[in-house]
């Protein structure tokens, strides 16, 4: 089988609305080939992602690279992601370059090209991320692995919004919480709230491929017992109270349902939210405040912001 594969060049600050751009429109795998990855330095307990090759990378921002099977729609399927890329101005999102290009690969290039970027990655105190296709042995005995399939949906682990996400929940997931995780993507916040000790998470996403995808990681981590996946917008239609409350995703998005967090959390609950470019960090924190949180923790990792903000 023949697959097309898009490569847009642009900036971090795109990362997040792109990946899902082309995961809506049917990519098989995502590669994120990020410029700042050479020359950032990372703290011990993170791990090395392994040797990177300078080759594989762009000079400056972002290269996001996504594969597509070759049919006779592939025109069609490019140009829309294309116009919905190119749409993203209407959001105030820099797009850089916004530089896209197509080239043929076959199945057995694609089957490996995405995989060559991920391996396992210590994010955390406690958490390592591991591709489904790896050998993983933790080195302590309080160290959790979470399982990915990074070619299935968005949210390896990797990525700063992800990673500042999984610390917030690391810290103030308690045993016995209830955890509302909206936009799941693959799951992953989910899967950790779970390990975690949670006694109940929900996962909610409005893309039915993020659902899939969610339900097969959670599967994958034998937490399917704690973790309920489901297709749904937002929090709308959500009664049951929470302790925790997370969401990583666009800032315009968070600014949407700021007043229904604050309505479900219990007194005393956490709000965790990442996705937040520093050009919206106050427009975050102004929309928290005005539906009656306390803003409890602001953290920055390299573009990208996490804030957490208590009910009080």
């Amino acid at each position: 089988m023949k697959w097309s594969e898009i490569s847009i060049h642009t900036t971090h600050e795109a990362v997040e609305a792109i990946s899902n751009i082309l995961h809506e429109a049917g990519a098989g795998g995502v590669v994120i080939e990020d410029s700042y990855d050479l020359v950032k330095e990372r703290d011990d307990w993170y791990g090395e992602i392994v040797e990177l090759n300078p080759d594989d990378y762009p000079e400056e921002g972002v290269i996001i690279k996504a594969y597509l099977p070759v049919n006779s729609f592939l025109g069609e399927t490019v140009e829309q992601i294309k116009q919905a890329i190119n749409n993203l101005w209407l959001y105030d999102i820099d797009l850089g370059k916004n530089k896209i290009t197509l080239s043929e690969v076959n199945e057995e290039e694609w089957a490996t090209a995405w995989k060559k970027h991920y391996h396992p990655v210590k994010v955390s105190e406690k958490f390592t991320v591991v591709p489904t296709w790896e050998t993983y042995e933790p080195s302590s005995s309080d160290e959790l692995m979470i399982e990915m399939d990074p070619g299935m949906a968005f949210g390896t682990g990797t990525h700063p919004t992800t990673v500042m996400c999984l610390q917030a929940l690391e810290k103030h997931v308690r045993p016995g919480d209830d955890v509302i995780d909206v936009g799941t993507g693959s799951g992953i916040l989910s899967i950790a709230a779970a390990m975690l000790g949670a006694r109940s998470v929900r996962a909610l996403d409005l893309d039915p491929v993020a659902v899939d995808s969610a339900r097969l990681n959670v599967k994958l981590n034998k937490v399917q017992h704690i973790v309920t996946v489901s297709q749904n917008n937002l929090l709308d239609h959500i009664e049951e109270p929470a302790d925790v409350i997370v969401a990583n995703i666009l800032a315009e998005i968070i600014l949407r349902f700021t007043d229904d967090a604050y309505r479900l959390l219990k007194p005393g609950g956490r709000f965790i939210t990442s996705g937040i470019i520093q050009a919206k960090k106050q427009d975050v924190k102004d929309g928290l405040l005005a539906a009656g949180f306390a803003i409890e923790e602001v953290n920055v990792m390299e573009d990208w912001v996490a804030v957490v903000a208590m009910k009080p």
